[in-house]
């Protein structure tokens, strides 16, 4: 089965009709970061994001990025050169998961543990699983997710694979 065939009616209505995805981003933007609506709509949100990357259907992962967004790996993962520091935009997403998955061989999945909503920066804890594609051998770790918002879209996503120093990022307002 087709990762297309698994999206739900909202992912498929946001890749089809991008510029209202982009006025509803907008206004959901506007919201009280503390307010019910905002805080189901960014677990449901978040949760449809990590399903999607689970299938590796990064159009709809990518659904409430911007045109220019960043992707910033885990400084491990760069200081190791397995990565580059930053990917841009949704190609360059593509490439950082597709030598990603050269090491994990797809099996690579996140599990949603918790979401801190700090107005532009949103942060999203989860859990990974995966197993090396060359070795076999599982390894599971924590994984967190700090979302840089402008005007509604994420303009950065920064990874790190330890909660605690993806919390204090967010606390200082310094997602790098």
């Amino acid at each position: 089965m087709s990762s297309h065939t698994l999206r739900t009616f909202d992912e498929r209505l946001a890749l089809r009709l991008p510029m209202l995805a982009a006025l509803l981003a907008r206004g959901f933007s506007r919201l009280a970061p503390r307010s019910r609506i905002r805080t189901a709509l960014l677990w449901r949100a978040a949760r449809l994001g990590l399903d999607a990357f689970n299938r590796r259907d990064l159009d709809a992962v990518a659904i409430s990025y911007g045109k220019d967004f960043e992707y910033v790996p885990a400084r491990a993962w760069v200081e190791a050169g397995m990565v580059e520091p930053c990917y841009s935009g949704l190609d360059g997403y593509r490439r950082y998961v597709a030598t990603v998955d050269e090491v994990w061989g797809g099996e690579n999945y996140l599990a949603l543990m918790d979401v801190i909503d700090e107005g532009e920066q949103v942060l999203l804890l989860a859990h990974g699983s995966m197993r090396a594609q060359a070795s076999g051998v599982p390894w599971s770790e924590s994984f967190a997710l700090l979302l840089t918002y402008g005007d509604g879209r994420v303009i950065r996503a920064r990874e790190y694979y330890d909660h605690a120093e993806a919390i204090a990022a967010l606390r200082a307002r310094q997602p790098w």
